[in-house]
């Protein structure tokens, strides 16, 4: 499966433009991470962009009903698909490779950034500083369903430091979005 068709596959499941948001900033996160360690860019990309592709029209069976669906219709490599199972705390799968440490770490703090950005006068996420975004990690309050524990737990499997790695996935975002 290329780009072109994950994209296609995941506009054609998931209706709300928001989720659809998420999905390309996890993506963009993932491709970054992917050239910072000398990883395969595409492999990361693909389940970033695909991790929450089920989520909206099967809520109940997310992401066992993707990845089953995946398995069945397209060629994804199995790396992959335990990357996407991975990044549901809930399911139990064991995060062992990079790729599905990864994707657990940026999911939650994507949408904390893209939160954080869109609280803005200007929605940029280019102007989100990494001092602003501390403060509103703290405050649970500010983007109340970001779990908190996992972007630090993500971070922690990463063997990063938090604030390193929440500058890394504000870098990848900013990056992608100039």
């Amino acid at each position: 499966m290329n780009r072109e068709e994950a994209y296609a596959l995941m506009v054609q499941h998931t209706p709300s433009a928001s989720l659809q948001r998420h999905m390309l900033n996890v993506e963009q996160a993932m491709r970054w991470y992917a050239r910072h360690w000398g990883e395969d860019e595409e492999t990361y990309a693909l389940a970033g962009l695909l991790h929450d592709f089920d989520y909206e029209l099967h809520p109940e069976e997310h992401p066992t009903w993707g990845v089953a669906y995946l398995r069945e219709h397209t060629d994804l490599a199995p790396e992959i698909l335990d990357a996407i199972l991975g990044h549901a705390a809930y399911t139990g799968t064991p995060r062992i490779t990079r790729l599905s440490k990864t994707l657990f770490a940026v999911d939650e703090l994507t949408g904390l950034i893209q939160a954080a950005a869109l609280v803005r006068p200007d929605k940029d996420v280019c102007q989100v500083e990494l001092e602003s975004l501390k403060k509103r990690f703290k405050n649970r309050a500010f983007a109340a369903g970001v779990n908190r524990e996992e972007v630090q737990q993500g971070a922690e499997e990463l063997g990063l430091d938090l604030d390193q790695h929440m500058q890394n996935v504000l870098t990848a975002l900013q990056a992608a979005a100039r």
